[in-house]
């Protein structure tokens, strides 16, 4: 595939102006492998995206390169004929349900003929698998028996390596079909990125038609008597290259999808969440699990974790990443559903990004993608761990070599930033990614403070005689960045220390977040005023941090309420909650899971 970058958008515009989807997808996946478009209307899946280290991004198989308009072809289209004539799902209304928040299934009648469908993708300790399974089912209700021929079709028009903008495949797209009946896609260049490879679960007819975009169609026929019920499936796996596809799939046909769909369903549920109030759980779920596998991925290529912003090929920050969005993001939402994995992913994001904290953008390996120092980012690793430890009690995480490293290294990072004169610290540019206007912000000190404190614990006994007091940090918060007359002080967003303030929140890194980070209390009364000088917002990540003060309350009924983009996360939305720009923002789906879980758990907010 093509390396040659083209021009990219600048950062500043670049949320605001991501069009957003123009289909409502249905979407699943797992860690392995991304289905972030199922059409609606005829259930087709228009492309597979997996995430690749040596490609340090996406790598992503459609049918055509307009995959994301709905107008390409399928990649994969299930094909129903009765009585030897295709008919339409959707002809009778086909109607969409998200089994346990992550598995989209269909239900359909074309004539007397139900039609019933399952898309997922294995997950769970013995269903670890980079592969997906589309099941169907018929039940024929009529009197008469009728001869019901199922398969599934798809061309391969269109493969392409994605960090934020797509670039197209420069070798020819192939498909070719096994003797025991696989077909496999890859491209011909040797080495390839990856191939995927797609097969019944039983006997089934196979053709391939070869081409600049070849196609292929895998058939099962069968009679189906009346009141009889059929089922089967066809798998579709991945693989760093075309035998590693094919072996794949030929695991899952041996394995049989209806145990993979058990063995899914049971993980599934152990990640649910419960809050007391099932439209809120509802909410906290669907939005925590698209955190859990769009913003955490396995690359094909080395099978280890990475953190992302998002695998929604429509979201503008694409698989580049910023330690902060994954460590205060991601990971409370994985570490509510999962701690094992949130403690592997804190200690990941060390091994990969702890090398040059807070330092700026990343590409998911690590290597730096944009530049420009966040106080914010430099004090994550310390927030993260002790999240984490005050959730899960597991204290020994301290004890990795890593995490030990990174935490040594980001407390040196930030003691340099300290002012000679003041116990308040510097940062480079805000977390709205713009210049700081005053180079000390109030959301950066309050996770300073945070991190300090954080770093008393953390490290060894003479190390932590060398941090920074919390204390004084949180007090010069309040004598800094105080602003207004007696009775009307609300907090500053950001200052120079000798006397000049900035008032413009900065909305990723805004005031609202103070007693998250214990900089405040929440009643605390220049909060209060503060909050409602800031008020309502287009960005979606000041009305999460609303749930944190005196709004909490209508906040949660909003957010029941918001459609956002399709119910995903988006950078920008109207003042009904409907998403106006950058949709599918994964990590900002973590964000809003944990904090609603929180306010309503340590807050008693039940909206």
């Amino acid at each position: 595939m093509s390396q040659d970058n083209a021009p990219l958008p600048s950062t500043d515009a670049l949320e605001a102006t991501a069009p957003l989807s123009t289909i409502p997808w249905q979407l699943t996946g797992n860690h392995w492998l991304a289905l972030p478009c199922i059409h609606p209307a005829d259930a087709s899946i228009h492309a597979v995206s997996l995430v690749h280290r040596g490609a340090r991004g996406a790598v992503e198989f459609a049918g055509g390169p307009d995959f994301l308009s709905g107008r390409a072809a399928p990649l994969a289209r299930p094909v129903i004929r009765i009585d030897g004539v295709e008919v339409e799902l959707a002809q009778g209304g086909i109607v969409w349900e998200r089994a346990l928040q992550w598995l989209p299934t269909f239900t359909a009648q074309v004539g007397d003929v139900v039609v019933r469908g399952t898309v997922f993708a294995p997950f769970g300790r013995d269903a670890d698998i980079a592969g997906a399974v589309y099941a169907i089912a018929l039940e024929n209700r009529g009197s008469a028996a009728r001869r019901v021929e199922v398969s599934l079709e798809g061309v391969l028009g269109h493969r392409q390596l994605r960090v934020r903008t797509p670039r197209p495949a420069e070798d020819a797209h192939r498909a070719t079909r096994t003797p025991d009946g696989i077909v496999l896609l890859d491209g011909a260049g040797v080495p390839g990125f990856c191939a995927l490879a797609l097969a019944a679960d039983g006997e089934a007819q196979v053709e391939v038609t070869p081409g600049d975009a070849p196609s292929y169609a895998i058939r099962r026929a069968f009679l189906l008597g009346p009141g009889e019920r059929g089922e089967m499936a066809f798998h579709l796996a991945a693989g760093p290259e075309r035998d590693g596809a094919a072996a794949t799939v030929g695991v899952m046909r041996r394995r049989g999808w209806r145990p993979l769909l058990t063995a899914t369903r049971e993980a599934l549920r152990t990640l649910e969440q419960s809050t007391g109030v099932e439209a809120v759980d509802a909410l906290v779920n669907r939005h925590l699990l698209f955190a859990y596998f769009y913003a955490v991925a396995r690359a094909l290529d080395d099978a280890h974790f990475y953190l992302v912003r998002s695998r929604a090929p429509w979201c503008p920050w694409g698989t580049t990443i910023r330690d902060w969005e994954a460590l205060a993001w991601t990971v409370p939402a994985v570490q509510l559903a999962d701690p094992p994995l949130a403690r592997e992913l804190i200690l990941r994001a060390c091994e990969v990004h702890g090398y040059a904290p807070g330092r700026g953008v990343h590409y998911l390996d690590g290597t730096l993608f944009e530049p420009g120092f966040t106080l914010e980012g430099v004090a994550s690793y310390a927030v993260a761990a002790e999240r984490y430890i005050r959730e899960t009690g597991d204290d020994q995480i301290v004890e990795e070599a890593v995490l030990a490293d990174t935490l040594y290294v980001s407390h040196d990072d930030l003691a340099a930033r300290r002012d000679a004169d003041h116990p308040l610290y510097r940062t480079e540019v805000t977390l709205e990614r713009q210049v700081a206007p005053l180079p000390y912000t109030l959301h950066g000190n309050a996770v300073a403070a945070f991190a300090l404190d954080a770093f008393a614990k953390l490290l060894d006994e003479e190390a932590a005689k060398e941090v920074q007091d919390p204390a004084p940090v949180r007090a010069a918060l309040r004598r800094h960045f105080a602003s207004g007359g007696a009775g009307k002080e609300t907090f500053a967003a950001t200052a120079d220390l000798r006397g000049e303030r900035t008032l413009d929140d900065d909305p990723v890194g805004s005031a609202l977040w103070l007693p998250l980070w214990e900089g405040v209390d929440r009643t605390d009364s220049t909060y209060r005023r503060t909050a409602k000088r800031i008020g309502a917002s287009t960005r979606l990540t000041v009305q999460i941090g609303r749930l944190l003060g005196p709004d909490a309350s209508e906040m949660v009924q909003w957010l029941r309420r918001a459609p956002l983009a399709d119910g995903w996360a988006a950078e920008h939305v109207d003042a009904e909650g409907r998403a106006t720009s950058a949709g599918g923002d994964a990590a900002l789906s973590g964000l809003l899971a944990a904090t609603l879980w929180h306010v309503v758990h340590t807050q008693g907010v039940r909206g």
